[in-house]
């Protein structure tokens, strides 16, 4: 009896949020439940990713801070936790400045875009169990249709400036997020296969189930190991955080495609490279993680949105740890380990993959695809080292 009411209480609480949905919902006319639903829906994903920027945005500064021995943001409220609110009015209050020769229309529309096409991919991200907005078949395609118009929206900011500076940046930017999107696509493709569907929530529950307390993930075989290693490298490069960061690369062209931008439009770019990065997150999640399912068997009874959360903010916690750790890549550096590293890495993970499904021996599957995966990493990273030139750095001083 008091099994069964700890289940039933637990259940109670992994559905709050639907429960709730639904009592809002029945309060209305028939006629436009789904859509007052879809708006209820929209407006809390809206609140708590556009929450959860203003907490990053602080999270990470005060890290890097850590990171390189200094304080971070320290003055605005309580150890500095309200230095998002004072950001945003600062750029709610800043001058919008506009070139005189820029295409003023392109210039006002990228931004927005941005944004909204950040917000798009949530559309099919299950973030708890019944808690997603569209449960599309073909979730994945939807997911990076919507990707691919950020990639528009920089060429609008850079090409409208009617700057060289913001135009190479966003020659930059479109380079490569397309070179990346290639080995990010195919690390996708590998789940896709292997779970038989383009849906996110068939892709979650093919992950679902248990051996012993061990979960079903995708990232607990050699495949899908490497798929999430390249995965989340390419989905850095395409949320142009460092060290992919060449589009905004301060010390060569200034603030790339959005040097002429101030005011509120440059904090709706903020806020869109965040987002983005938050979707791409979550579609590895989603992909390689399980989703919002439980890591360990006997934890099943946590409410599944807290898990999805949960390993959010390891992820991110990842990225502000590789920003505050690794340098800025050349550009040619950045070209050729996307073209002829992560792609062909990519592409044998797709037989990989393969392999996996149709070697029945358990043991032989094991070391077939290992060997699969090491042996190309090994002899490609070799092959790209022998092009290195490292010396020696000597330091001179002015006498």
């Amino acid at each position: 009896m008091i099994l069964s009411s700890t289940i039933t209480t637990a259940q109670a609480a992994d559905q709050l949020f639907v429960s709730a949905e639904r009592w809002l919902v029945s309060h209305t006319p028939a006629a436009v439940e789904p859509l007052v639903a879809d708006i209820i829906s929209a407006a809390a994903l809206l609140v708590v990713f556009a929450s959860l920027f203003a907490i990053t945005t602080v999270l990470e500064r005060k890290g890097l801070g850590r990171i390189q021995n200094r304080y971070g943001p320290n003055r605005v409220g309580p150890f500095g936790i309200l230095q998002p609110l004072a950001d945003g009015i600062k750029s709610l209050t800043k001058e919008d400045i506009v070139p005189l020769a820029a295409d003023k229309t392109v210039h006002f529309l990228a931004p927005i875009v941005l944004v909204v096409a950040a917000f798009t991919m949530y559309a099919v991200l299950p973030i708890g169990r019944n808690m997603v907005l569209a449960n599309l078949d073909a979730g994945i395609l939807f997911f990076f249709a919507a990707s691919s118009v950020m990639e528009m929206c920089i060429f609008m900011a850079g090409w409208s400036s009617n700057n060289k500076y913001s135009l190479l940046g966003a020659m930059r930017a479109i380079a490569q997020m397309i070179s990346y999107e290639v080995p990010l696509i195919l690390a996708a493709v590998t789940v896709v296969m292997a779970a038989g569907s383009l849906s996110t929530v068939t892709i979650i529950e093919k992950q679902s189930g248990f051996t012993g307390i061990l979960p079903h993930w995708f990232i607990l075989t050699p495949w899908g190991f490497a798929g999430f290693v390249l995965f989340m490298i390419a989905a850095t490069a395409e949320s142009n955080r460092s060290p992919f960061d060449l589009p905004e690369g301060e010390s060569e062209i200034i603030s790339g495609y959005f040097t002429e931008y101030s005011g509120f439009k440059f904090a709706l770019f903020f806020l869109g490279e965040y987002i983005g990065m938050f979707a791409m997150s979550g579609l590895g999640i989603t992909l390689f993680l399980g989703g919002w399912g439980a890591p360990l068997s006997f934890l099943t009874w946590v409410p599944s949105y807290i898990w999805f959360f949960a390993k959010l903010l390891f992820l991110i916690a990842m990225f502000i740890w590789i920003r505050g750790t690794l340098p800025r890549l050349r550009m040619d550096q950045l070209m050729n380990f996307a073209w002829k590293f992560m792609l062909p890495l990519a592409l044998i993970n797709l037989v990989t993959a393969g392999v996996w499904r149709f070697v029945p021996n358990i043991a032989l599957r094991w070391l077939i695809c290992a060997l699969m995966v090491v042996v190309p990493y090994v002899l490609l990273g070799r092959g790209m080292a022998k092009g290195w030139k490292l010396e020696k750095r000597t330091y001179r001083f002015a006498e």
